[in-house]
């Protein structure tokens, strides 16, 4: 008799539950865009001798790693990671939410963060810049 319960309790479980493949192709992204911010941290740590943090910058500009590629790699993680959260939840809302943060992202690097590495970091950072573009991957 407990045999028989458990078995239709499992039936009917199965019948009840949707399972929509698509969604969990969102985990991708957001597995790539965590890998890439702990990549990052770790060429902060390592190669920059300090953190992401503000209160404890890199003492040295990181060229290495992913910033051989782009010079943001760590906030194209984050978006990585908001944009498989809007494919897994399936949400509109977080998909502009992504729009937005990039947006803010951006606005950031131009207005305080670019100036700031420009005056801390010299000539070494304008060559940088010369040559590894800020979003897109350049593979050369």
């Amino acid at each position: 008799m407990v045999l028989i319960s458990i078995k239709l309790l499992f039936s009917s479980y199965r019948l009840n539950v949707e399972i929509d493949f698509l969604r969990y192709f969102g985990l991708i992204p957001v597995m790539l865009g965590v890998t890439i911010c702990f990549w990052c941290w770790r060429e902060f740590i390592f190669k920059g001798k300090g953190t992401p943090a503000p209160f404890n910058p890199p003492k040295e500009l990181v060229t290495s790693g992913l910033y051989k590629f782009t010079r943001n790699p760590m906030y194209a993680g984050v978006i990585f990671v908001l944009f498989g959260e809007a494919l897994f939840f399936e949400s509109v809302l977080l998909l502009i939410y992504v729009g937005v943060m990039f947006l803010i992202f951006h606005m950031w690097i131009i207005i305080a963060e670019e100036p700031y590495l420009r005056s801390t970091f010299g000539e070494s950072y304008k060559r940088y810049c010369e040559f590894v573009p800020r979003w897109l991957i350049r593979l050369k």
